[in-house]
């Protein structure tokens, strides 16, 4: 006879988080099923110039694990230092830090 304990999941492992990583401070929104919408960042520039960032287009979002890290991944649209870009707003759970990827 078998039987488990707990719930027991399957979680797909995406290697390493590639690309240059830009740390952010991220304001976002929370859904009443505990989804997150980022509504503001703000970004340094190289130059040490802080940028916000309102406009953000989420076109999608996932659940990624990333080296053994669970991460919420969003790609979006946004206006960074005068042309539009795709980027990855990535939250990390562990450490609750936020990242923007460039795509």
């Amino acid at each position: 006879m078998a039987f488990r304990l707990g719930e027991i999941t399957q979680k797909r492992e995406h290697g390493r988080l590639r690309g240059i990583q830009r740390e952010i401070a991220c304001e976002c929104w929370f859904t009443s099923q505990g989804k997150s919408i980022p509504k503001l960042i703000k970004i340094m520039d190289a130059e040490g110039v802080l940028h916000t960032i309102k406009e953000i287009q989420v076109l999608a979002s996932e659940e990624k694990t990333y080296s053994g890290i669970q991460t919420v991944e969003h790609i979006c649209r946004i206006n960074l230092e005068g042309r539009m870009e795709t980027v990855k707003l990535v939250f990390t759970k562990e450490s609750l830090k936020w990242a923007l990827v460039e795509i």
